[in-house]
């Protein structure tokens, strides 16, 4: 896992052994989704997606100790299994917190993926900090369903 400089524009790079349509299913698939998204000990009870440009979609999370909460947005740009784009907005935000954009972007390297993030602008750096440790746990999460799969 790499971080770029970005100011509040969180960069990350991770790479994953498995191929580009094995990562895409686990990032749009609901079924798939679940299984990985979130920190460690956050579970994802429910997702609902409508993949198309424009369409919704809908997540519940559940933190280990505390109550459940939701995130949601809208697809910009689904191009399988090469790039993802979508917002990305609390439901319940903290007055820090601000609608922003996630580019996910897959890449193949030998049998397996290069996965890039971009998200932002974000309001304040510990948001960014929030995301930034979220994303790193959830692509380790991410790393080992995509392995396990196979």
């Amino acid at each position: 896992m790499t971080e770029q400089p970005g100011g509040l524009v969180l960069n990350l790079e991770c790479t994953i052994e498995a191929p580009p349509e094995r990562v895409f299913r686990l990032l749009t698939d609901p079924a798939e989704l679940v299984t990985w998204w979130g920190p460690r000990g956050f579970t994802t009870p429910e997702a609902e997606l409508n993949l198309s440009e424009g369409g919704a979609y809908r997540l519940s999370m559940q933190p280990p100790d505390g109550d459940l909460f939701h995130l949601a947005g809208e697809f910009f740009e689904i191009d399988p299994p090469h790039r993802l784009v979508y917002t990305f907005r609390w439901e319940e935000p903290t007055p820090d917190d601000r609608e922003t954009v996630v580019t996910l972007t897959l890449k193949t390297v030998g049998d397996a993926t290069q996965l890039t993030l971009s998200q932002g602008e974000f309001a304040t750096e510990e948001r960014l900090a929030l995301h930034r440790d979220g994303w790193t746990e959830s692509f380790e999460k991410l790393a080992y369903a995509a392995q396990s799969g196979m």
